[in-house]
């Protein structure tokens, strides 16, 4: 049994991950700032060798997202440490739309030296995830009924976080998924208005969506505490929704697993049952 070492291990695709591969029977570990298995802080790379020891696969993920050559450079870091301890599998959640993206985006060179590391690897380049509606970022919009993003009538398929999750324990486990990367979407494009009225129609509330305005949308939230730069990363990937250039559909889902990709309707269906709406 492989020794894997999951980073980001109590996260919306971490915790997932290492779900699956227990079940599975893997030696699987958590690494996070807290609640992990073994303490992983990206801030302090005197963690990464005690979280490394002994494992064979690392699935990795950057939580920040923010430019800069301090972030740009930790995951080639990182890389390098992780090889060195004697890790032979590297999987890296990155995200869509980086191989098109310009050379200052936080990801690129994260996932150059994945490609460049000498061992077996797998990019993973989901859309956006489906429980943003429910676990993070668009959760208090739909609890308060208004959901305001900058996003006009604009589509992307959403990929659900199990899928992904499924598909990192696959190539953390199995040699044909190395070499690959994985593009993950939903089955269809859903406008953030449909989103919103499904939710509500699964909830029995009035949700809607209102289209806000790029500039405004930046300085609510960094009035809510997020970082500028991130603030503007974040923008700028959801204007390119409403712009028409989000993610087109794709099977990656179903290449790597042989099945199709979870549908969002049954993704609201599950998430309002379990309550996370109330």
């Amino acid at each position: 049994m492989e020794k894997i070492l999951v980073l980001g291990g109590t996260g919306k695709t971490g915790r997932r991950v290492v779900r699956r591969l227990k079940a599975a029977g893997m030696q699987a570990r958590t690494a996070s700032r807290t609640g992990g298995d073994v303490l992983f802080d990206w801030g302090r790379p005197e963690t990464w060798a005690p979280a490394l020891d002994g494992a064979l696969a690392v699935y990795i993920v950057e939580p920040d997202l923010r430019p800069g050559l301090d972030r740009r450079a930790r995951v080639p870091a990182l890389v390098a440490e992780a090889v060195a301890a004697g890790a032979r599998r590297l999987v890296l959640l990155s995200a869509h739309g980086v191989g098109e993206a310009a050379d200052d985006h936080p990801l690129k060179s994260a996932e150059q030296a994945v490609r460049d590391s000498g061992v077996g690897w797998t990019i993973l380049r989901p859309d956006w995830f489906s429980q943003n509606f429910s676990e993070a970022f668009w959760q208090q919009g739909i609890v308060s009924g208004t959901l305001a993003l900058p996003t006009g009538d604009g589509r992307t398929p959403f990929v659900d976080a199990e899928d992904i999750a499924e598909v990192a324990a696959a190539a953390l486990t199995e040699e044909r998924h190395s070499g690959r990367i994985h593009y993950l979407t939903g089955p269809r494009a859903i406008a953030f208005g449909e989103a919103a009225e499904l939710i509500g129609r699964a909830t029995g509330r009035t949700i809607r969506h209102v289209d806000v305005d790029p500039g405004a949308f930046v300085e609510r939230q960094v009035a809510n505490g997020v970082p500028y730069d991130a603030a503007r990363l974040l923008t700028g990937l959801l204007v390119d929704i409403r712009d028409g250039r989000g993610a087109e559909p794709c099977d990656g889902v179903e290449r790597a697993l042989g099945r199709p990709p979870r549908r969002f309707e049954d993704y609201v269906v599950e998430t309002a049952a379990a309550g996370l709406w109330n």
